[in-house]
């Protein structure tokens, strides 16, 4: 007969430490503060950039036309330039396309470290295409050079938690800059991808921008709501 005093302990899993918990909010913060470091940023522009310009050129591919040439600038701007395929997908896709890269990479790092490291090796892989197809320009080389570099350093770091968390912050700093970028584009010049979306649709300009900037910000809240 069991014995009435005898009350069987519960096992409670345990807490999540501190950082698992906010992990997102503070790769949040330390790309708030990476954004507005006047050197250490550049390179992260340079990246987001590129997403950019390869998310153009990807619309250009899947819609039936083809990538011309790439090119980026020490600024953080770019061109991709396309020959055929729907306009319409190509315009939208570049600040869309952005956001879809940055919640990639955060997500698929955040999966598993091999994972991270498997994903960081196709990125060098897609930098290496995208300079042998399409980049013409000396400038824009180096730029891709850079970006190669760094991303083959995170493929080569010897703890794959390191290489992990680096991708994760990546995939947010390009994430934040892509919920920022569009408002460059309200400048008064009527030049840009919302101009020519305004022109194709005869949707304001400003609406793009915010359908944009709205949807980098809905990415950035579904990330933190999955984070344990």
């Amino acid at each position: 007969m069991p014995d009435p005093s005898f009350s069987p302990s519960i096992q409670e899993k345990p807490k999540s430490s501190f950082f698992r918990q906010y992990q997102f909010w503070l790769f949040l913060a330390a790309a708030a503060v990476i954004r507005e470091l006047p050197l250490v940023s550049i390179p992260f522009k340079w990246l987001e950039s590129y997403f950019h310009e390869i998310s153009h050129g990807i619309a250009a591919l899947v819609s039936g036309g083809q990538i011309v040439q790439i090119q980026l600038f020490p600024n953080g701007a770019g061109l991709c330039t396309t020959r055929g395929g729907s306009a319409l997908l190509i315009s939208f896709f570049g600040y869309a396309g952005a956001i879809l890269w940055g919640g990639l990479i955060y997500s698929l790092a955040g999966k598993h470290q091999r994972i991270a490291q498997v994903f960081s090796a196709f990125l060098v892989l897609l930098l290496v295409g995208s300079m042998v197809l399409w980049v013409r320009d000396l400038l824009t080389f180096f730029i891709l050079t850079v970006l190669l570099a760094m991303l083959a350093v995170t493929v080569k770091m010897p703890k794959l938690k390191y290489l992990q968390a680096l991708m994760q912050l990546i995939g947010v700093i390009v994430l934040l800059n892509s919920l920022f970028s569009p408002f460059y584009l309200i400048d008064g010049r009527d030049i840009g991808d919302g101009a020519a979306l305004a022109d194709l649709t005869l949707i304001p300009e400003i609406i793009w921008v915010g359908i944009w900037s709205a949807s980098a910000l809905g990415m950035a809240l579904l990330l933190a709501r999955k984070s344990p």
